[in-house]
């Protein structure tokens, strides 16, 4: 038979533990893991919503997929420009990094940002603070896998003055394979625009390939907001 003292220091550890977990829920903030969805849904998958770009002619070939034992949420495109947004709940005060992981499974063909005539990625996610106009004054940081310019590049949109891209990777190496990524939002924000940042409301996911007028895909995994 445990003693008292044996019984109140199980209690203790139950009690730490349990302040643990919580502060380790506190620190972070899962936005989309796509367990939500079934394997194998096809299109806008739940939660999110089509986010109209101009000219974008959107079929938004997506579908949720295991790959490499993740949930996934695989994004394909042809000669066009497919973009989805979801409402955020975040405090970039105490989760202000932004963590995913990506596949990048095929680029669009002499795709480069920097040029408006190529101006595609296959995949792009966006961190985005609506300001009225929206097309005139809002601000997103899009966060890219760029195969010609440099990592660490900054950089306006040429379509967009709503648009800062910042890229994340460079090139093709580790094309096929999962890559981890973690951005500190709060630091680019205030790198860009300079101040601390609002809390956003949004964030959406796109896939372009209307300018190059080929063929792309890639995969993006769970998203979430963590503490530095």
């Amino acid at each position: 038979m445990l003693s008292r003292r044996q019984v109140l220091a199980a209690a203790a550890g139950c009690l730490v533990a349990s302040r643990g977990g919580a502060r380790a829920a506190a620190d972070r903030h899962v936005v989309e893991d796509w367990k939500a969805a079934s394997l194998g849904q096809q299109g806008i998958p739940p939660g999110w919503r089509a986010y109209e770009t101009p000219g974008g002619h959107p079929r938004y070939d997506f579908s949720v997929v295991e790959d490499g034992g993740r949930r996934a949420l695989r994004m394909r495109s042809e000669s066009e420009h497919s973009t989805i947004a979801r409402e955020l709940t975040v405090d970039l005060g105490s989760t202000p990094i932004l963590t995913w992981s990506w596949k990048i499974v095929s680029f669009p063909a002499g795709a480069d940002l920097r040029e408006r005539a190529t101006s595609d990625a296959t995949g792009h996610l966006f961190v985005i603070w609506p300001r009225f106009p929206e097309m005139l004054r809002s601000r997103l940081i899009g966060y890219v896998w760029e195969p010609r310019a440099p990592a660490d590049a900054v950089f306006a949109s040429k379509k967009t003055g709503t648009v800062t891209y910042v890229v994340v990777r460079s090139g093709t190496a580790g094309t096929g394979a999962w890559v981890d990524e973690h951005r500190d939002v709060a630091a680019d924000y205030h790198r860009i625009y300079g101040g601390t940042p609002p809390n956003p409301p949004a964030l959406a996911l796109s896939i372009d390939t209307n300018d190059t007028r080929s063929h792309a895909e890639s995969l993006v995994g769970a998203l979430a907001f963590q503490a530095r």
